[in-house]
């Protein structure tokens, strides 16, 4: 078990580690259930027999003293006869974080603090009021571009946000910079105009900065941070490069061919209309007649085309996210004969085209959950099934789920992501007897599969 320990990646979990002046029990629960699935993902991969040959036994794992044939069935038997010790492995490994994370800021303490006073704008003429109340909105942006520090940008980033009441979330590389903030519009304003002041950033435009109504109040509080992707796709951005991109396609080109596309669906077996988005964002809404992966993260796209290659082979793809962000690297995974992305994403399409091919509500990733340009309603609740798109977090604790719960149901007590945590709930029996917490992860999560196969 120790070599677990030794074998996990600390560097790239060390960015998860956050400390502040107080407790912050919900970065903490968060952090815990991150490093918990990762021991828990490790642990199972111990267990696994490498075949003897290719005519072997199929059986794939092998723990005390049984045999596992299917992945969710070993995970139920870890997650049942395991846990102590994945409780145990997961401390230590937050004890591992933790002084890994001290060395690194006793590190960088050590180091002269570079200056970025010179991008901060001056807002002496701009009363503090107006920074706090008044009408607010939403910023959604990115944009690629090589950064040879980003630990500079970060730093000035947060100084920024900081100085102008910004809360949200913002994600350096050195391939760019990725974000959305919440605040006043005159602090958003501000924001703007200092980003496209900045001598790296002048390459952006006013209308990169994609916006909402909504406000500070959309963030519990402000992170930033330096990665190795700005968008986590899980594959080395040198090794496949934004600048591998498809082709960008201006919202009123992509609705053109949206339309060409629906229209001719039955004769037109070239083209596919991609939503390379998570299952529960094209849930609640999606653009017609489109292929939307029954993914739960990102980082399972290239594995989903992999799997999937002989769909896209050959064919024509229109591809499409939230903001324009994961098309840019997912295209260029994406090794087809043509490959269109739109730009902007459906944000930017939404704005010219709120009655075009897309329908429903936009997926956003604050407390808003979703944002409205049309009164479609496509998804429906979970219990009842009547029509319903308004998210809310499964009512266990520890379980990260979102939930389509109507008001009726959840009345009723119908708040959690499925009967497992349903039981959990009723019978308040989160916490197990031995004190230990239940695995985040639940039934919902473990029937379906981490890499669907597709068929049109």
């Amino acid at each position: 078990m120790a070599s677990m320990l030794v074998d996990l990646d600390v560097e790239s979990l060390g960015s998860e580690v956050h400390k502040a002046d107080k407790p912050d029990f919900s970065a903490a629960r968060k952090l815990y259930s991150h490093v918990k699935k990762r021991t828990f993902a490790k642990f199972v991969a111990s267990k696994k027999v490498p075949p003897i040959c290719e005519n072997s036994s199929p059986v794939l794992w092998h723990c005390c003293g049984q045999s596992f044939r299917e992945s969710s069935s070993v995970h139920k038997h870890v997650a049942n006869s395991h846990a102590s010790e994945i409780h145990q492995l997961t401390t230590e490994m937050l004890d591992v974080m933790l002084h890994h994370q001290t060395h690194s800021e006793e590190e960088s303490s050590n180091e002269e603090s570079t200056d970025v006073s010179s991008w901060i704008p001056g807002a002496s003429h701009v009363p503090e009021d107006d920074l706090i109340k008044g009408p607010g909105e939403v910023l959604l942006y990115y944009c690629y571009c090589q950064l040879n520090d980003p630990q500079i940008i970060c730093q000035w980033q947060k100084e920024l946000c900081l100085k102008l009441k910004l809360t949200g979330k913002v994600r350096v590389a050195t391939e760019g910079i990725n974000g959305t903030v919440g605040g006043t519009k005159t602090a958003t304003s501000l924001y703007i105009k200092t980003m496209l002041s900045h001598p790296t950033f002048k390459i952006m435009q006013v209308q990169d900065f994609k916006k909402s109504e909504g406000g500070a109040e959309c963030f519990s509080d402000l992170k930033v941070g330096v990665y190795k992707e700005i968008v986590p796709m899980g594959v080395d951005p040198d090794i496949i490069s934004y600048t591998l991109a498809g082709i960008h396609l201006e919202p009123e080109e992509f609705h053109k061919e949206v339309k060409a596309f629906v229209e001719n669906q039955s004769s037109d077996k070239d083209t596919i209309l991609l939503d390379c988005r998570n299952f529960y964002e094209s849930k609640i809404g999606q653009f017609s007649q489109c292929l939307a992966p029954d993914i739960r993260k990102f980082s399972y796209f290239p594995d989903y085309v992999d799997k999937n290659l002989d769909l896209f082979r050959d064919k024509k793809v229109l591809m499409y996210c939230t903001g324009g962000i994961r098309c840019e690297r997912g295209s260029a995974y994406l090794r087809s004969k043509e490959v269109y992305q739109l730009e902007g994403g459906i944000h930017k399409y939404l704005e010219q085209f709120p009655d075009g091919f897309y329908r429903g509500k936009l997926f956003v990733f604050d407390e808003r959950y979703a944002i409205s340009f049309n009164k479609d309603v496509i998804s429906e609740c979970r219990y009842c099934s009547c029509p319903w798109d308004q998210y809310q977090l499964c009512s266990t604790d520890f379980c990260c789920q979102l939930v389509l719960s109507c008001t009726t149901c959840r009345e009723r007590g119908l708040m959690a992501c499925c009967p497992v945590c349903q039981t959990k709930e009723q019978n308040h029996s989160d916490v197990s007897s031995d004190g230990l917490s239940h695995r985040e992860e639940c039934e919902c999560t473990m029937s379906r599969p981490r890499i669907p196969k597709d068929t049109l």
